[in-house]
């Protein structure tokens, strides 16, 4: 097979990324224009002023994706952007980008799904084995997915109410953890040998959707019963017991859908899969079943351009292609693009 270098550009939140992935398997550059300490002061992103960071950064990144591969344009084979979900003004910026970029230089244009990038930056690191199972944490998300092949996906649980990611914001803030709370929270529960009992949202006895409000609830009436009556609250124990119940949840439900599903392979994505909680108890959990678990590096697991040029180099092959017309998708679905 013909070497394949594809462009991906990611602008769906407050990251503006550039990357060029060889054969959808091999990293050649990786550039990304960090916002977190523009937002830190707001306690979370604010879209305009995300949108005015890609503007100001957006051709710098890939411009410098460009020269730390060596590469020009004409080496290209094509552009990946993120079609959506994301905050809708800062996905305009990237695909506006990528669309001048592939006209000016006759490149054909894809659109990711910005979650289908996250699973696939796996495929950076090893192989993907079908059938698998992905476990989807981020700020906006948490789903498990199913996949029979490259392309098929197949949702068998999403959360309900809040995201695993925007739960440790927003008890973060209770606890007055500075943004992004979740990082924080993670290095405080293992700091801390005592926890705070906090319940387990299971729903249904066979579902594997999610649901994260009523802990975070929990979370609030406690720190607000305690302060009432004059205790004092142990933000460290808080943070444990708040981080074992969602690990607990998350693991739980992740391996009897791999024992259902008779899979070959479980990974994880997206940026809560940066836990370290989180990533112990998976690694543990499924050593034990004898069900190979991945999870990608730190710098995989936050959002980055790579997945979406991983990702896009899958649906080049596959003959996916997306015209001038493609709009900003904030609440994109995702769908299945296999043959």
């Amino acid at each position: 097979m013909e070497n394949r270098y594809i462009l991906g550009i990611e602008s769906s939140c407050d990251e503006t990324a550039a990357s060029i992935v060889k054969n959808g398997c091999e990293i050649v550059s990786n550039v990304v224009a960090s916002q977190i300490e523009s937002h830190k002061r707001f306690g979370g992103v604010v879209p305009e002023i995300a949108s005015r960071h890609h503007v100001e950064q957006v051709t710098l990144v890939i411009e410098e994706a460009l020269a730390q591969a060596n590469m020009k344009p004409e080496d290209l084979d094509a552009v990946a952007v993120t079609e959506g979900p994301g905050l809708v003004g800062a996905l305009l910026i990237g695909i506006n980008a990528a669309k001048a970029f592939a006209f000016a230089n006759g490149l054909p244009l894809i659109g990711v799904h910005h979650i289908a990038g996250h699973i696939y930056a796996n495929a950076l690191m090893q192989p993907m084995e079908f059938p698998l199972l992905a476990l989807v944490v981020s700020g906006g998300h948490t789903e498990l997915v199913f996949m029979k092949e490259h392309g098929s996906f197949e949702l068998i649980g999403e959360t309900r109410d809040d995201a695993a990611g925007e739960a440790y914001d927003k008890v973060a803030r209770v606890l007055n953890i500075q943004y992004p709370g979740g990082p924080h929270i993670d290095r405080m529960a293992h700091e801390s040998d005592e926890a705070v009992k906090f319940p387990r949202v299971w729903l249904e006895e066979d579902s594997y959707d999610f649901s994260f409000s009523g802990l975070k609830s929990a979370v609030i009436n406690y720190k607000h019963n305690a302060e009432q009556r004059g205790i004092e609250v142990n933000p460290l124990h808080v943070a444990k017991g708040f981080q074992d119940s969602v690990v607990e949840v998350l693991t739980a439900k992740t391996l009897r859908a791999a024992r259902q599903f008779n899979v070959k392979q479980v990974i994880a994505a997206g940026g809560v899969s940066a836990n370290k909680g989180l990533r112990k108890s998976l690694e543990e959990t499924f050593a034990n079943e004898g069900i190979p678990f991945y999870v990608p590096p730190l710098k995989l697991c936050t959002d980055n351009a790579a997945m979406i040029a991983a990702a896009g180099t899958f649906m080049f092959e596959a003959g996916k292609r997306s015209d001038m017309a493609m709009n900003g998708r904030p609440g994109m679905e995702l769908v299945s693009w296999h043959k």
